[in-house]
């Protein structure tokens, strides 16, 4: 689990200033990070590392991550982004 200080850390991170981005980032830290478990949260931590170009290629299923690691992160990230919400 990881402290209030490093989850606002990890939420300004999702801001990426390409809005296609940020609309799918920021929804998931805010509504889904703090119930993954540990290991999920890690994997999208190092997720945030990656190139912005790698992320809309990801996130736009043009591509998947080479990392299995992350292919499971970007999975849970389109899933969410796809699940209706209220």
């Amino acid at each position: 689990m990881v402290s209030e200080n490093e989850f606002k850390r990890i939420r300004w991170a999702c801001r990426r200033g390409m809005l296609e981005l940020d609309l799918v980032l920021v929804p998931y830290v805010e509504h889904r990070f703090q119930g993954l478990d540990d290991e999920s949260q890690q994997r999208f931590i190092r997720l945030l590392e990656s190139e912005d170009t790698e992320l809309f290629a990801w996130f736009l299923s043009r591509s998947l991550p080479e990392d299995p690691e992350l292919a499971m992160i970007v999975n849970d990230i389109t899933t969410f982004t796809k699940t209706p919400r209220s």
